[in-house]
């Protein structure tokens, strides 16, 4: 690890409060800080808007409108983020990294035109707004299409530091446009978003060629089946449609949900607890940030290159333990951490919804939703572990349990009446959690064997 992990390392050297209390605070500022910056950007743009003039309904279908570009652009994108990730993985690992730029823009090209030719007209078709509405919110997808793949790019190189500067930066410019664009209502808070996931973009791109020099422009080498994994592209569109495929049930449900925007509807009953929700998962990933991507990954590579090197099988078996005892101690650290971040959100979530305006008639919603992403995170370290052990067909089975069981139990939840509203998910992402535990700890003990046995 070269990259987060050693700089993580390098502060929890110094051995004192201070020093755990800072890793933790950077491991927390760099693996939630995205998230986070870019839900207070756009809630900011919306109250500043409306004490600036902008009718409440204008400022409603603007959340909604960047909240169904985010998901519709994940779920378009997640598949090929997964998927190119582990190709420029493994062409720096074969010290192939002139063939990485121009894949890169290959990739681009692919995933922005064709997300274009569909978006078009469903867009164009759909909505009755004017024409230059329909085309920022078409713009606005485009952009943000190719924004995550140069983001999740960026994130494999481990610059996470540079990651959120270039956000804050990015989402300041586009919350002052969007202000001084206000006069238009929702074409000009449209267009500040606009303004700032393409500034991402390009600032994205600036960085990544600063540090891949290309041997040629355009390459189109990561479809080839030979140098790609297709699995991963069906992983990460399972994921990210498990994510938020109970969101879209509850939104298109006449009776949980009500039109906004030509066909994009709310769910104001369902919306507003999850993702407040949301906004408590930094301890749990500041955690998950420590414990895997630093201490099990330090202790992944030991284990391998002991493989590699050829070591006793006395001493590849005591790097296995220790590796497994990684992995099983981050587990508990995310648990531990993230438990508590519940019971003081239990203790203090009225008072919470009160101080936002939220009423505590969600109370009941807002806990079970933080009990839920709480165990998504969970969820995530086991997933971030198989990956480690390269076990694509275990992470493809726990997330085709996480969409199936969230599609089903969330329907059943609603035929159970408003008191079960949040369950679907909580449940689903629990059995899918035990899941994985069950599948990763099979997969330890089967480690030496299918690490020897099973090579080709």
């Amino acid at each position: 690890m070269a990259g987060i992990g050693s700089e993580i390392r390098t502060i929890l050297e110094r051995d004192s409060y201070w020093s755990v209390l800072r890793a933790y605070g950077y491991a927390g500022l760099v693996s939630g800080g995205p998230w986070v910056i870019s839900i207070l950007s756009i809630m900011m743009i919306g109250v500043l808007a409306v004490i600036l003039g902008v009718a409440q309904q204008e400022v409603n279908a603007f959340q909604i409108c960047v909240t169904y570009l985010m998901a519709g652009s994940l779920i378009w994108t997640g598949g090929m983020q997964l998927m190119f990730t582990r190709f420029v993985s493994d062409r720096t690992y074969a010290n192939d990294k002139a063939e990485v730029l121009p894949n890169l823009f290959g990739v681009l090209i692919v995933t922005m035109a064709a997300g274009f030719a569909w978006a078009a007209p469903f867009i164009f078709w759909s909505f009755t707004g004017s024409f230059f509405q329909e085309l920022l919110l078409l713009s606005n997808f485009v952009v943000l299409s190719g924004m995550w793949i140069a983001l999740i790019f960026l994130s494999g190189m481990k610059a996470y530091r540079r990651i959120v500067w270039t956000l804050s930066k990015g989402y300041l410019l586009g919350i002052v446009v969007a202000l001084l664009a206000s006069r238009w209502e929702l074409t000009g808070l449209l267009l500040g978003v606009l303004t700032a996931h393409a500034y991402l973009l390009f600032s994205f791109l600036h960085h990544i060629v600063r540090e891949y020099p290309g041997s040629s422009l355009l390459k189109f080498d990561f479809l080839d089946r030979n140098r790609s994994l297709y699995s991963l592209f069906a992983v990460g569109t399972l994921y990210y449609l498990a994510v938020w495929i109970d969101k879209f049930i509850f939104w298109f449900v006449p009776y949980t949900s009500e039109a906004v925007i030509g066909p994009l509807r709310a769910s104001v009953i369902y919306d507003l607890p999850i993702f407040l929700a949301y906004l408590f998962i930094l301890p749990g990933m500041a955690v998950f940030l420590v414990s895997i991507e630093a201490d099990f990954a330090e202790q992944h590579e030991r284990f391998y290159r002991a493989v590699r090197e050829g070591d006793t099988l006395m001493h590849i078996e005591y790097r296995r333990d220790r590796m497994v005892y990684a992995a099983r101690q981050g587990i508990y650290e995310i648990f531990k951490v993230q438990g508590l971040t519940v019971v003081l959100c239990l203790l203090w979530g009225r008072e919470l919804l009160h101080a936002v305006g939220i009423s505590p008639l969600y109370i009941h919603l807002f806990y079970i939703d933080v009990v839920a992403v709480s165990v998504q995170v969970l969820l995530m370290a086991i997933l971030n572990v198989l990956f480690y052990l390269d076990a694509r067909r275990e992470v493809l089975i726990v997330t085709t349990c996480f969409f199936i069981t969230n599609l089903l139990f969330t329907f059943a939840t609603l035929q159970l009446g408003a008191e079960a509203f949040g369950y679907g998910f909580a449940a689903s992402v629990t059995f899918s959690a035990f899941l994985g535990l069950f599948i990763l700890s099979h997969k330890f003990n089967r480690l030496e064997y299918e690490t020897f046995m099973l090579q080709n």
